[in-house]
C-alpha cells in the first residue's frame, strides 16, 4: 500500500512545522492529501484584471490589481499617517488603506500602474469598499529577481488563486501546493476503469496536475469535470452502501388496524387531508408495513400540515401494538406539539381515564425541566406501555428512559439534532425502530440527494385550505427612519384590529454583555486608532421590548420569549401569547419552528440581514396561519448595495421555500449549507457544488447504486475501497451509520 502513504505524509515534513501549523489550525489541512484537495477557488488570466465591482462584503479575497493613485494623509493633527491606495481594473475601483507604521513600505511600493495581487477583508468605509492592511504580492516588481520570482510560483498564465484565510495567503498556498504536486503520481483512482474509460475522464493523477497549474482553460474544465464526478461518486456509493445495509436490518412491520385508532381519529377530523397528505401518508404507511425500518424524509413547507401526517403515522405504529416517539429541538416546542396533539386527539389522548376513549392511548410529555413526580410518571407509563405516544427534547434520549416497545421515531427540524442523538434513540427499541424525519426548511433535489442520501423522500408542497398570503417588505432603517416608524404604526393597527404580533431579534441582551464590556472597550479603542467605524452588537430582545414599551407601542401588552427564561415561565408566555391576552411577543429565533398561533398576523424581524434566508423564511412562516392575511417586515441597515440587502430583497419577493432554498445555495459556500451535524459530508465535498451539479450527483447515484447492488463489499474494488476508508474515517464512517 505504498502508493498511499505519500498521501498520509504529514505537511510538517515537507512544509516546516509555523506552515503546517497554520494549515492544520485554519484550513483544516494536515496531510500531502489534503492540500492536494485543496483546490483553487478561481483562477486569474495575467493581463486580465479581476471583477472589483463584485467583491462580497466580509469576505477574505485575493484580487489582482493595477494601482491607478496612492497618497499619504495626515490626521490627528499630523500625528496619524494613512496611505490610501486606489486600485482599477476597468469594472470598478476599490481602496486599500495602510496606517501607522505600516505605511513605508506600499508608499514606496504600489506606484501608480504597478500589478500586484492583493489580500484582504473586504469592509466598508464611507460608503466605499475598502480593504484594510492587505498584504499584496507585486507581479511586476522592478527588483528583477522579485520580478521572476512572483511569476515563477505561478506558472502558466492562469494564476490559480485559492481558499486562504487571514494568516496564508493565497499565494503562499501555491508555493506549499508546488512543493506537494510531485505526490500527486501516487493518487489512489477510485473509479473503475469500466467506469472511467466509457465516461472518457482524465485518469486521476493528471486531473490534480491539471486542476493546481492549468496551461489552458480547456485543463481547468477537464480537471474539474474529473474531481466532481469522483467527490459525487464516492459520496452517493458511501449512501448506497449505507442504504442496502438498512435493507438488511429486522424491523417489525406495523400495519395499520381497521376500526382501530387512526381510524377513530380519522372519523373525527373536521376538514378533508389535502391530496398530498394522502400522498404522503400511503408512501409513510407502505414502509411502515415492511420489515426493515423505514427511513424517510418528510419535507414540507412551513404550514403545510407535516405534523398532521407525522400523527397518523404515530397511531398507525399504536394501531398495531407499538409505541411512536417524537422528538423536538427546544422544550417550548415539545411542549406546542404535545398541546396541539393532544387538542387534535380530544378523547382519545385520554387512554385509561375517565372520560379517554376505549381506542385512545395516553400521550405523555417529557422534558428536562419536569418536576421530579410528573417526571417519574411519565418514565412510568413508557415502560409499561401505558403510553403510547411520547413527545419530548433530547431529554428522551437519557438512559434511564425505558420504552415498552418502541416501533417510530419522528424527529422534527432534523437540523437541529447530531447523528449520535438520534442514534441513541433508535437504540432504544427491541430492533431497529422506523425512523420519520420532518423538517420546513426546503431542500433542494441534490441537497436532498447528497445529505440526506440514505433517506427516501416524501415532499409536502400543497397549502391546507384557509392558510392566507403573507406580504413581506424590506424596511431600510438606515436610509429611511421614517419607515421604521411606519412599521410599529402596522404593528398597532394590526393589534387595534384585534390581531397580535411577533417581533424577533437576533440576541437576548442583558447580562451577558456585562461580560463583554472590557472586551467593547478595545474594540472602541482599535477603531479609534484605525479611523474605523465599529460594527454595533445585534439589537437584543430586553432593549427592544424595554424600548417598545416606553416608546412606539405604549399602552400595549409587550413580552418576552428567550431561551434563558424558566421553562414554565415560556410556557406560561406561551399559554397567554396563545389565548389572545398578549398583543406584540419580543421574542429570539425560538419561535423559529412549530409555534402555532393563528391570530397573529405581524412579523418584525429586527437587524434582519442577520439571518439566513431559510431562518427568515422559518420566522415568516408564524403568521399568517389563520383565515386574516399576514403581514412580514425585515428591518435592516445593511447597506443597499450589499449582498445582505440583496438576500432580504430575495426573501420579500417571493413565498416559494424551494426557490429560496436555492437561492440560499447560491449565496453560501457549500459547507454552510451541508450544516455542521453533517461533517462527514460537508468536509469530503471540495469541487461539488451541490446547486449546479445536480445532474453529475444523480448520475453519480445511479452508477453507485449499480455497483452495490452487483457487490455490496467492494470486493471487485479495492481501490475504491481504499479511498471510501480514507474519506470515511471514523467520525464520518458514524456519520453515514447513523444518518
Amino acid at each position: 500500500m505504498d502508493r498511499v502513504s505519500s498521501f498520509d505524509e504529514p505537511l510538517k515534513k515537507l512544509l516546516g512545522g509555523a506552515t503546517a501549523k497554520v494549515m492544520a489550525e485554519h484550513l483544516d489541512l494536515h496531510t500531502v492529501g489534503d492540500l492536494l484537495h485543496h483546490y483553487p477557488r478561481r483562477y486569474e488570466e495575467r493581463g486580465r484584471l479581476t471583477a472589483l465591482a463584485d467583491l462580497p462584503l466580509d469576505e477574505h479575497v485575493t484580487v489582482v490589481a493595477q494601482v491607478a493613485d496612492a497618497r499619504i494623509l495626515m490626521f490627528n493633527n499630523g500625528r496619524g499617517k494613512r496611505l490610501e491606495v486606489t486600485l482599477t481594473d476597468g469594472s470598478g475601483r476599490l481602496q486599500l488603506v495602510f496606517f501607522g507604521h505600516g505605511v513605508h513600505k506600499p508608499h514606496k511600493e504600489l506606484l501608480p500602474g504597478r500589478q500586484a495581487m492583493f489580500a484582504g477583508k473586504v469592509s466598508v468605509f464611507n460608503r466605499k469598499m475598502q480593504l484594510a492592511h492587505p498584504t499584496y504580492q507585486l507581479l511586476d516588481a522592478s527588483d528583477a529577481d522579485e520580478a521572476t520570482e512572483a511569476v515563477d510560483a505561478f506558472a502558466g498564465r492562469l494564476l490559480p488563486i485559492y481558499p486562504a484565510c487571514k494568516q496564508l495567503d493565497s499565494w503562499r498556498i501555491a508555493k506549499a501546493v508546488d512543493a506537494v504536486l510531485p505526490s500527486a503520481q501516487d493518487a489512489v483512482d477510485p473509479l473503475p476503469a469500466a467506469l472511467r474509460e466509457g465516461r472518457g475522464f482524465t485518469p486521476l493523477p493528471e486531473a490534480l496536475l491539471k486542476v493546481h497549474r492549468p496551461q489552458t482553460k480547456a485543463d481547468i474544465e477537464d480537471a474539474r469535470a474529473r474531481l466532481k464526478w469522483d467527490e459525487a461518486f464516492v459520496l452517493q456509493v458511501a449512501l448506497a452502501r449505507r442504504r442496502y445495509a438498512d435493507t438488511q436490518l429486522p424491523a417489525v412491520a406495523r400495519r395499520p388496524v381497521e376500526g382501530g385508532l387512526l381510524d377513530a381519529f380519522d372519523a373525527k377530523l373536521p376538514f378533508t387531508l389535502t391530496e398530498g397528505q394522502q400522498k404522503v401518508s400511503g408512501e409513510i404507511f407502505d414502509d411502515l408495513a415492511t420489515e426493515h425500518p423505514m427511513h424517510r424524509l418528510l419535507q414540507g413547507e412551513v404550514g403545510s400540515g407535516k405534523t398532521m401526517v407525522a400523527l397518523r403515522a404515530m397511531l398507525t405504529v399504536v394501531d398495531a401494538g407499538g409505541q411512536a416517539a417524537m422528538l423536538a429541538p427546544t422544550e417550548v416546542l415539545a411542549q406546542q406539539h404535545h398541546r396541539s396533539i393532544t387538542e387534535m386527539m380530544g378523547e382519545l389522548a385520554e387512554g385509561g381515564m375517565l372520560g379517554g376513549s376505549d381506542h385512545g392511548t395516553k400521550v405523555v410529555l417529557l422534558t428536562g425541566s419536569m418536576g421530579m413526580a410528573a417526571r417519574r410518571q411519565a418514565l412510568l407509563d413508557l415502560v409499561t406501555g401505558e403510553a403510547g405516544i411520547v413527545i419530548g427534547t433530547h431529554a428522551l434520549i437519557e438512559d434511564k428512559v425505558q420504552f415498552h416497545d418502541l416501533g417510530l421515531v419522528v424527529v422534527d427540524e432534523q437540523h437541529r439534532f447530531g447523528v449520535e442523538q438520534r442514534d441513541a434513540l433508535r437504540s432504544k427499541g427491541k430492533q431497529p425502530p422506523h425512523l420519520l424525519v420532518m423538517t420546513a426548511t426546503p431542500i433542494p433535489r441534490t441537497v436532498a440527494m447528497t445529505v440526506f442520501g440514505d433517506l427516501e423522500t416524501s415532499v409536502l408542497d400543497q397549502l391546507p385550505a384557509g392558510r392566507s398570503p403573507i406580504a413581506s417588505h424590506v424596511v431600510p432603517a438606515q436610509d429611511k427612519p421614517h419607515f421604521l416608524a411606519r412599521a410599529w404604526e402596522r404593528v398597532r393597527e394590526e393589534v387595534e384590529n384585534g390581531h397580535q404580533a411577533y417581533v424577533v431579534c437576533p440576541r437576548i441582551g442583558d447580562e451577558a454583555e456585562e461580560d463583554g464590556k472590557g472586551a467593547k472597550k478595545a474594540r472602541a479603542k482599535k477603531a479609534a486608532a484605525d479611523e474605523e467605524p465599529e460594527k454595533r452588537p445585534p439589537l437584543a430582545v430586553l432593549e427592544v421590548a424595554d424600548g417598545l414599551r416606553k416608546g412606539a407601542l405604549a399602552g400595549l401588552s409587550v413580552e418576552v420569549l428567550h431561551g434563558r427564561m424558566h421553562p414554565d415561565e415560556k410556557d406560561d408566555v406561551m399559554r397567554r401569547f396563545g389565548a389572545g391576552d398578549v398583543d406584540v411577543l419580543v421574542a429570539t429565533t425560538v419561535i423559529e419552528v412549530g409555534v402555532n398561533v393563528p391570530n397573529a398576523t405581524a412579523m418584525v424581524i429586527m437587524d434582519a440581514d442577520r439571518f439566513g434566508v431559510s431562518q427568515l423564511h422559518q420566522l415568516r412562516g408564524r403568521v399568517g396561519r389563520g383565515s386574516a392575511p399576514g403581514l412580514c417586515l425585515l428591518v435592516s441597515e445593511a447597506h443597499e448595495a450589499s449582498p445582505a440587502r440583496a438576500r432580504l430583497s430575495a426573501v420579500a419577493a417571493t413565498l416559494d421555500g424551494f426557490e429560496l432554498s436555492r437561492i440560499d445555495l447560491e449565496q453560501r459556500r457549500e459547507g454552510d449549507v451541508l450544516g455542521q451535524a453533517q461533517s462527514g459530508v460537508r468536509s469530503s465535498l471540495r469541487m461539488l457544488t451541490v446547486i449546479d451539479d445536480e445532474e453529475v450527483i444523480a448520475a453519480a447515484r445511479e452508477e453507485a447504486v449499480a455497483i452495490v447492488a452487483a457487490d455490496p463489499e467492494l470486493e471487485h474494488l479495492p481501490e475504491l475501497r481504499t479511498v471510501l476508508a480514507a474519506l470515511l474515517d471514523k467520525e464520518r464512517e458514524e456519520y453515514l451509520d447513523k444518518g
